[in-house]
């Protein structure tokens, strides 16, 4: 009883839900949104309306929308027939436009006036005689010279010049650029001849300034270096000559230090030699004495002998002559004896006298010799050209008289 009720809710509820998604689906097919690169040109029941940044119902059979872009765009620029300049030389440009539908709700509406029903191409063919025909005309009042050598002047020129016939469109001019320009009888070419035989020639001037200036440089560099060199070598002479200078008072010092050393070495040599000299003249004196006191010894034992050989004789003579002779012969003897003793006696004292005249004798050449070696040492110091080694050569030279005389005073010695 309560079973039918409940279905016929649910049939409800379903037709419902099915409704309200067919009324979205219509909306939504319904609902046109524009791009941020786009605006939509509604137009129908209501009257025109531009639709830009966001969405808007259409309805069908009583309103029609259509899309208008609102991209850049970009297109050649580039007349077909030659350009007359100012100086009525025939040249083709070549030049670059970038243009857009202002973003304006009036300037969308003027472009749709202009352009909504056209295609892209027919839309740029359009705008390309407008800009082709501002060209021309820009082109006729500037010469070659300023075309080629100013371009931003002319795409200024195009951009003011355009500007007023693009509003009229709803467009605007972002950027116009020329690529090229070039003409069929060589004029710009011939025109940078001279700019291209000025700049050869002023590079040439300055290749050769240059040229100048690195030779001048060059040569103030050798110069300088010249200059540098020559005041170094005259330091180095210089500095040899100070060395030399230096080497030369050293040398000089080390000569007169050797020479004092040599000085002081030789006056102890000489005093050394001297000392050795005269202990060896002592030793020598002392070798002639002992060979004096060797001979006198020697005279005593032939006197010895004499004397046993006497008494040989005598005991001989008792024995072989008679006794009368012994008288005689002791007389004899006796006489003998007595010369014989006078004889010693004699010799003795003529020995010691002989032997005392020679050492005094010798004493008085050896004082002589010592007395002129010092007359000698005192030369040499006061006048500084004797040493002591002449000194000791000139006692050494009368040492060997010294010697000589006490050697003959002892030889007479019988």
């Amino acid at each position: 009883m309560f079973g039918y009720p409940l279905v016929e809710v649910w049939v409800i509820v379903g037709l419902m839900v099915l409704a309200v998604m067919f009324l979205t689906s219509m909306l939504a097919r319904l609902y046109r949104k524009a791009g941020p690169h786009e605006a939509l040109i509604v137009y129908g029941f209501g009257g025109t309306r531009v639709v830009k940044g966001h969405g808007t119902v259409v309805f069908p059979m009583v309103q029609i929308c259509r899309e208008l872009s609102l991209e850049l765009m970009s297109f050649d620029v580039a007349p077909q027939q030659d350009l007359y300049t100012k100086q009525g030389v025939a040249v083709t440009v070549e030049a670059v436009a970038q243009i857009k539908v202002k973003s304006d709700t009036e300037s969308i509406l003027t472009a749709a006036e202009q352009f909504l029903t056209k295609t892209p191409d027919q839309r740029e063919g359009l705008i390309r005689l407008v800009m082709e025909g501002h060209l021309r005309g820009i082109i006729g009042q500037l010469t070659v010279e300023e075309i080629v050598k100013q371009p931003e002047m002319v795409s200024d020129r195009m951009r003011s010049t355009c500007a007023d016939d693009m509003n009229k469109m709803g467009l605007e001019v972002i950027s116009f650029t020329i690529k090229e320009v070039r003409d069929k009888n060589e004029y710009i070419t011939n025109m940078g001849k001279p700019d291209v035989a000025r700049i050869k020639r002023d590079a040439d001037v300055a290749a050769a300034e240059a040229d100048r200036d690195t030779a001048i440089r060059r040569a103030l560099a050798t110069r300088e270096s010249a200059v540098a060199r020559a005041q170094a070598d005259q330091e180095r002479v210089l500095a040899e000559t100070l060395s030399q200078a230096k080497q030369a008072e050293a040398q000089r010092d080390l000569e007169i230090k050797k020479a004092q050393y040599l000085e002081v070495t030789k006056k102890q040599q000489a005093q050394a030699d001297k000392a050795y000299d005269i202990q060896t003249n002592i030793m020598q004196q002392q070798v002639v004495a002992e060979q004096v006191k060797v001979q006198q010894v020697e005279k005593e034992q032939q006197v010895k002998v004499q004397e046993a050989e006497i008494l040989r004789r005598e005991k001989e003579l008792i024995a072989i002559v008679l006794k009368g002779a012994e008288i005689k012969r002791q007389r004899i003897e006796t006489l003998a004896q007595a010369e014989k003793q006078r004889l010693m006696y004699e010799a003795d004292g003529h020995a010691a006298a002989t032997r005392q005249q020679g050492e005094a004798e010798a004493e008085i050449i050896f004082k002589k010799g010592d007395a002129e070696a010092r007359a000698m040492n005192v030369k040499a110091e006061a006048f500084q050209e004797y040493n002591q080694a002449a000194v000791i050569d000139k006692l050494l030279t009368g040492l060997p008289e010294v010697v000589r005389a006490m050697a003959a005073r002892l030889a007479n010695v019988d």
